[in-house]
């Protein structure tokens, strides 16, 4: 590594995630072991299987619902994301308003926000102890064209029925006492997101539903789905509904290998920074983003580091997916720049832990859920991002779909959404890498002075479909 990056005396590069620090990896758990019949087989043991399981006890206990997880559960994104409990949508408002109405697509949002609080309150009442605070997200902008789009992204949303209770600019003193992130020229706080500890979520989650009666079955990866059928190495597991919850892994099933793109994200946590926190605020433990197009995403975590996000290298030719999370020296070294840039007291600390992830990117940025009432098939999938919060709608909403209940949640403008593949290779490798380059490119421009959003930006989001 290089010497540019202290890092401390126990650095760990990959190992999953930082998250799984304080309570070790899980032990493996048990395999499926021969053929089975259940009602509800669900692929994938993070947020969006657990929740979907979740819910279904809750609703039918009587239901058998078994889960397949090829690693253990909370291995991919549920156990390595940024701890953002947002209430965003995954993809624009107007696309989902092209197929079902302005008045659907403010409904979806207005029911995402309520979503944050659910996920809230299943912590509390089943004893989820994952250092959830409710402080909103500061989102800054750093130069004249992030200021540009920060104001844009505001007057966008109050267009979409966000009042001023919803999002808002912040005054600079109001910004400085929040937080100080060196070379801000201005920020919007709202008050729809909340930290969270993502391993902690979701092996407190994994706990719950075990306690419900679901079978977790670990170490068992399903090769095929099939109609009614997911077909593992040890076994065949037939059910009137399977459901797919594999989001940013997805690619791994051969026949869903263009559906949903995994993109990488990575992070670095420092070790804790005591005195240092004086210098920068961050006493309210709101959540942190910037309006780059080479982004970042940032907490201060419950026992007093800074997690900080961004892009990593974008995605692995073939569709391919990582090697338990570890992380590339250059992208440790550009994170490492951008957290001490925008907190310069951060340099006296060092990083503690370096780790990556796939997340699930449509062809059109937009979330979907569905079922199939022909093969019994189901998915949930394709956050961009936002899958701690989504996740847990989508498990509600497969709930009611399972169930056949026909609910405000089934008539959400996601549900039944139907999006290309991508494109073969070289094509979409060509294309996700160039979209970073210019991102990238873009991201100079404008902090060399240019004031407006630079050209090359908006050429990235043509060529990805953004």
């Amino acid at each position: 590594m290089s010497t540019r990056v202290p890092l401390s005396d126990g650095f760990v590069n990959g190992d999953v995630s930082f998250w799984f620090r304080s309570s070790g990896l899980p032990p493996a758990g048990v395999p499926l072991d021969g053929d089975l019949e259940t009602d509800v087989v669900i692929v994938g043991a993070g947020y969006t299987g657990l929740w979907t399981a979740y819910y279904l006890k809750k609703a039918a206990p009587a239901l058998r619902v078994v889960v397949l997880e090829k690693e253990f559960a909370g291995y991919g994104a549920s156990g390595r994301n940024g701890g953002w409990l947002v209430g965003e949508l995954a993809g624009t408002p107007e696309r989902y308003a092209k197929t079902h109405g302005v008045e659907a697509a403010r409904r979806f949002q207005r029911v995402m926000f309520e979503a944050i609080d659910e996920v809230v309150a299943v912590a509390g009442n089943e004893g989820i102890d994952a250092d959830i605070v409710k402080g909103g997200v500061t989102t800054v902008a750093t130069n004249a064209a992030q200021d540009r789009r920060l104001r844009g992204v505001v007057s966008h949303a109050r267009r979409w029925g966000w009042t001023e209770d919803d999002l808002r600019l912040l005054e600079p003193a109001e910004r400085e006492e929040r937080l100080r992130v060196s070379g801000a020229v201005n920020a919007a706080w709202s008050p729809h997101c909340a930290r969270v500890q993502p391993a902690k979520l979701v092996r407190g989650l994994a706990e719950a539903v075990r306690k419900l009666g679901v079978e977790i079955y670990e170490r068992t990866p399903v090769t095929e789905i099939a109609p009614r059928t997911a077909r593992t190495p040890y076994g065949t597991v037939r059910a009137e509904h399977v459901i797919r919850a594999t989001e940013g892994f997805t690619a791994g099933l051969r026949q869903y290998h263009r559906a949903w793109l995994p993109m990488n994200s990575s992070m670095i946590v420092t070790e804790p920074l005591g005195e240092l926190w004086d210098a920068i605020g961050w006493e309210g433990c709101e959540l942190l983003g910037d309006m780059a197009h080479y982004y970042m995403y940032a907490q201060r975590t419950a026992d007093g580091r800074i997690a900080f996000g961004g892009r990593g290298k974008p995605y692995l030719y073939g569709s391919r997916l990582d090697d338990r999370g570890r992380t590339h020296e250059w992208t440790i070294e550009a994170l490492w720049d951008l957290l001490t840039g925008m907190f310069p007291a951060a340099r006296e600390s060092r990083v503690a832990h370096a780790w990556s992830g796939v997340l699930g990117v449509p062809r059109d940025w937009c979330a979907t859920v569905h079922l199939d009432p022909a093969t019994g098939i189901g998915w949930a999938g394709g956050y961009t991002g936002h899958g701690v919060t989504t996740a847990n709608l989508a498990g509600r909403t497969l709930r009611d779909l399972i169930l056949g209940e026909d609910t405000e949640l089934t008539s959400l403008p996601w549900v039944g959404r139907k999006v290309r593949n991508w494109e073969v290779e070289p094509l979409r490798w060509i294309g996700v890498h160039t979209m970073y380059d210019l991102y990238r490119r873009a991201d100079a421009r404008e902090r060399a002075g240019l004031g407006r959003t630079s050209v090359l930006a908006r050429l990235a989001d043509s060529i990805t479909g953004r």
